[in-house]
C-alpha cells in the first residue's frame, strides 16, 4: 500500500520561504513521476511542480524561478523548496505520485493528505 506523508506547511509572511517534504512508503523510483499540487479554497487542484524518475522537472508558470522540486532517494522523500512566497500561494499542498505500469494512458495516482500553507501579506 502506498503512503505519502507531507510535512513542512505553516504560516509565513510574504517574501518568506518554506520547504515541504513528502515521505513515501518505499522507494520513490517505483513511481514514474512525483510532484506537488495545490488547491486554494473554491478552486481546482492545480499542478505546481513535477519530477520524473529520469530527473525531468516541470513547473507551473506562476512558480517558476521561485519554487524548486527535488528528491533524496536515500530517504524516499521529495521536497518542494518555496521561496519569495506570495499571498496567492496560500493553499493546501498535496504530494502526488504517478504510476504508469498498469496503463500509460491512465496512470494510477496516489495522494498525500495535504499540508496547509498560508502566506500573509
Amino acid at each position: 500500500q502506498v503512503q505519502l506523508v507531507e510535512s513542512g506547511g505553516g504560516l509565513v509572511q510574504a517574501g518568506g520561504s518554506l520547504r515541504l517534504s513528502c515521505a513515501a512508503s518505499g522507494s520513490i523510483f517505483r513511481f514514474n513521476a512525483m510532484g506537488w499540487y495545490r488547491q486554494a479554497p473554491g478552486k481546482q487542484r492545480d499542478m505546481v511542480a513535477t519530477l520524473t524518475s529520469g530527473g525531468t522537472t516541470t513547473y507551473a508558470d506562476s512558480v517558476k524561478g521561485r519554487f524548486t522540486i527535488s528528491r533524496d532517494a536515500t530517504k524516499n522523500t521529495v521536497y518542494l523548496q518555496m521561496n519569495s512566497l506570495k499571498p496567492e500561494d496560500t493553499a493546501v499542498y498535496y504530494c502526488n505520485a504517478r504510476d504508469y505500469s498498469a496503463s500509460i494512458a491512465y496512470p494510477t495516482h496516489y495522494w498525500g493528505q495535504g499540508t496547509q500553507v498560508n502566506v500573509s501579506s
